[in-house]
Formats: C-alpha cells, sequence, structure tokens
C-alpha cells in the first residue's frame, strides 16, 4: 500500500461501496477495516515540557542564525524523545542523542456558539503552564486570544492529518462476533480508518476545508476519545495512554514558538503539505522556514 495506505484503503472502500466494512488479507490473516463512524463505534510532567520548550526556542534562534534556515522536524524529534523518555525513566543523561535519534529515524523508515460568544473547553494543565511562564514571556490579553485560536488550529490539524491514520492495527476478534449484519471470525485484525472518518461529508460539513473556526461556529468536539467523529488518540480499551501528555505538550510547545518567533515561508522551500505514513503520519518533506523573534531578550549567545 505504500506511504499513503490509509488513503487509498479509503478510496477503495468507497469505490467499492464498503465504508463500513470491508475485508481483505494480509496473507494469512483475516483484516476488516471501517471507515464508518457508526461501524467505528462498535468496534472499537509540565517542569520537564517548559525545559524542552525553552532549549527549542534556542535551537531555532541558534539555527536561524548560524544557517538562515530552520528545519523543524530534527528539533521536534529530540524535543519529543527527551519529553517522552524524561517523563516514563526520569532521566535521559545517560542516553546518546544521536544513536538514538538514528534509531528513531530508522524505526520511522520501516513501514513504506453559546449566544454571541465562543467557548474554548480544555483541562487547567495547559493553563497552568502559561501562568507559570517566566515573566519576560508572560502572555498579554491578545497573546492569550491567540493561543486560545491555536488550540483550535491545533485540533484542525488533528482532523485533517490524523497522527494515526489506520486505528488499533494490532486489535484482534479473539472470539467469533458480528458487526452489524457481518460475521466475524476469531483471529480476525480488525482496523479503523479515522482519516476516511475525518473527510467524511456526512459526518463533517466542508471536510477537506482547513476551518479551525468550526469548533465554536459548529460543534466543541472532544478529541480525547468520548467522540468517534474525531479520536486522534483512539478509543476504548486501546486508546492512547499519553494522550494527555501529547496534547498538552504540543499546545504548550506551539505557544512558546509562535510566542517568541514570527514565522516566515523560507525562499525556495515550497511548504508541502503531502503526507506520508511511517510509525505515524507526518509530513513527507519537512517544514522549513525563516523566523524572526519577536521579543527583544530573544538573542541566542
Amino acid at each position: 500500500m505504500g506511504s499513503l495506505a490509509h488513503r487509498k484503503l479509503a478510496y477503495l472502500a468507497a469505490s467499492l461501496g464498503a465504508t463500513r466494512l470491508m475485508t481483505f488479507s494480509l496473507g494469512t490473516r483475516h483484516v476488516i477495516i471501517s471507515s464508518h463512524l457508526d461501524t467505528a463505534r462498535e468496534i472499537l510532567s509540565e517542569v520537564l515540557r517548559q525545559q524542552v520548550a525553552d532549549e527549542m526556542l534556542v535551537e531555532v534562534g541558534k539555527r536561524m542564525e548560524e544557517k538562515g534556515l530552520v528545519k523543524l522536524r530534527g528539533i521536534l524529534q529530540k524535543g519529543s524523545l527527551r519529553n517522552i523518555l524524561e517523563s516514563v525513566f526520569g532521566s535521559s543523561e545517560c542516553l546518546q542523542w544521536e544513536e538514538l535519534g538514528l534509531l528513531v529515524k530508522e524505526g520511522s523508515n520501516c513501514g513504506r456558539k453559546e449566544k454571541g460568544c465562543w467557548r474554548f473547553n480544555g483541562g487547567n494543565d495547559f493553563l497552568s503552564a502559561l501562568l507559570a511562564l517566566p515573566k519576560e514571556d508572560q502572555l498579554s490579553d491578545s497573546d492569550m486570544v491567540a493561543i486560545l485560536w491555536s488550540r483550535l488550529v491545533v485540533k484542525e490539524v488533528l482532523k485533517m492529518h490524523p497522527p494515526r491514520p489506520l486505528l488499533s492495527w494490532a486489535c484482534l476478534a479473539t472470539h467469533d462476533v458480528h458487526v452489524g449484519t457481518s460475521f466475524i471470525p476469531a483471529g480476525t485484525i480488525a482496523m479503523l480508518n479515522m482519516w476516511a472518518i475525518t473527510h467524511d461529508p456526512y459526518v463533517w460539513k466542508n471536510p477537506w476545508t482547513f476551518r479551525p473556526e468550526r469548533f465554536v461556529e459548529e460543534e466543541d468536539v472532544s478529541i480525547m476519545g468520548s467522540n468517534l467523529r474525531l479520536v486522534p488518540f483512539g478509543s476504548g480499551r486501546r486508546v492512547c495512554r499519553g494522550k494527555a501528555l501529547g496534547l498538552a505538550t504540543v499546545e504548550l510547545w506551539l505557544a512558546r514558538l509562535l510566542h517568541r518567533f514570527s514565522w516566515l515561508p523560507a525562499p525556495a522551500h515550497h511548504v508541502d503539505l503531502s503526507e506520508t505514513l511511517r510509525l505515524s503520519l507526518e509530513m513527507k518533506k519537512s517544514l522549513a522556514c525563516q523566523v524572526l523573534p519577536r521579543t527583544t531578550h530573544q538573542h541566542v549567545s
């Protein structure tokens, strides 16, 4: 299927009229995959993050100063590795970053309105992070509005490009079951095509249009697993246990990067939103930008 398996499976299911349930084989293993919302319903440390965000800001500024260009993938990969490993194991001092980074790189290549107002929902974790910023980094009222908007942007990005477009690769039927009117024998692998659901015009209005405001103008859909219209982290027993950590980290880092720098397109580097499916769904070509510091205190020594 290659690096766009989620799209090919969605188009194949649609062409066969099998969006609710499509069957195929992976070797001797039977597989079912659903691209339909109703069927999917049937199947289915703050201080550290601040430190890592600080290091990422320094690295962004340093690279811009030295090379006149910032490529984000390596910076985000290193920050994510440290954030996860130190959150889980408490330390990453013994790790050789170059070797570990190579392992990650190689591993990723294994698979080819309430009336008149807008309401923003979210836990206290993200807001506590903003309130805990150093004095020189604290946000103005206009900054806070921008940050709240950025949370909608994160949610829309997760809808347009779900990091795990084919959910539950390892969901195995341990006994004979029925899904709708279809008999599913024991030993069958079940998958959900979340990408197909998030691009389904029967589920979403204008699904191919990037509209973060849809979550305040239409419906504030939760992304934490309770609404299967949008479950980038999965749902039920197989939900990603790091969903809160991942979401809080992405929102915080995006806020810090946008607060510190103005981001501009780099000459001769077109923004390409083409996807490739590896361990997760990512940009086929790394984003390359130029940055300008927003605040006078941002100078890399």
